[in-house]
């Protein structure tokens, strides 16, 4: 079962992957999302994970930090995004 800060990822990247898809995009859910979901099965590429740690940073007043290619590598599952804010979040307490 998802935690809250999970359940609160998971609806920003359904909220983001839904309005995309109205785009005229090809996007299909399978299923429900959860952390063990990974991000290219939602259609996210690298434009839009960058769209989606900007929702994410606006929604916790953070700053996540993807200049170097070890960062976008690491984000490959909701869950990886979900432990990547829940650092950020500790170091800011």
């Amino acid at each position: 079962m998802a935690d809250q800060l999970a359940t609160e990822i998971i609806a920003t990247i359904k909220n983001r992957v839904e309005s995309e898809s109205g785009e005229g995009k090809s996007v299909s859910i399978i299923g429900e999302i959860t952390t063990a979901t990974e991000l290219t099965s939602l259609g996210v590429d690298s434009l839009g994970l960058a769209d989606l740690l900007w929702d994410v940073e606006q929604a916790y007043g953070i700053k996540i930090d993807m200049n170097s290619a070890d960062a976008w590598s690491n984000l490959k599952s909701v869950g990886d995004m979900v432990e990547a804010v829940r650092v950020l979040l500790a170091k800011e307490v």
